[in-house]
């Protein structure tokens, strides 16, 4: 077991929420955002490649849902900083027993938790607050001619996002429908 970490299997194999410990006194706390070591519990096993952190400002906002294709694809350890977000991983895996479906958690820095998603996975987020940064651990860096993306609105997809979509990119909004996919 995890001295740092709970690590808390979801329905879909191999994306894990891991709820990070804090250790603290009268000065404040300590948490660790990522350590391979401890990370290997919970199937983390690749290298750390690029850390990324993102603002983004306005409530109901919609990032996603993005994936690397093969060699390219990556393992991403998402964390909520400041605000609120409802993350998403979608398995885009085919041939899996849970090919196509999904699984959201709401991270918040109060909740102290993340989402260690796979590759092999779409994943994307909705802001449930204002000013929200999130911070990423990559398993391999961007590599732009490899991105994928899936529409977050799809149907057939049937994504529960928790308020009415609001912005989202020009890249975002014109993601192919699964049924469109000529991947």
């Amino acid at each position: 077991m995890s001295a740092r970490f709970d690590i808390l299997h979801t329905p879909l194999d191999g994306v894990v929420s891991l709820r990070r410990k804090r250790m603290g006194d009268e000065r404040g706390w300590l948490e660790r955002l990522f350590c391979a070591e401890e990370l290997k519990e919970a199937g983390w096993h690749w290298p750390a490649a690029q850390l990324n952190r993102t603002l983004t400002a306005k409530r109901g906002t919609v990032r996603g849902m993005h994936f690397q294709h093969p060699p390219h694809e990556e393992a991403k350890l998402v964390a909520c900083l400041s605000g609120e977000v409802f993350d998403v991983a979608v398995d885009m895996r085919p041939g899996s027993a849970t090919y196509l479906r999904w699984h959201g958690e709401r991270l918040t820095n109060e909740n102290a938790t993340s989402l260690l998603i796979p590759p092999g996975f779409a994943h994307g987020f909705q802001t449930l607050t204002d000013n929200v940064e999130m911070f990423y651990v990559h398993s391999a860096p961007f590599a732009p001619g490899a991105e994928g993306g899936i529409r977050a609105d799809d149907p057939a997809l049937g994504i529960g996002w928790p308020l009415e979509i609001g912005e989202r990119s020009e890249r975002d909004r014109s993601h192919p429908l699964l049924g469109d996919r000529k991947e």
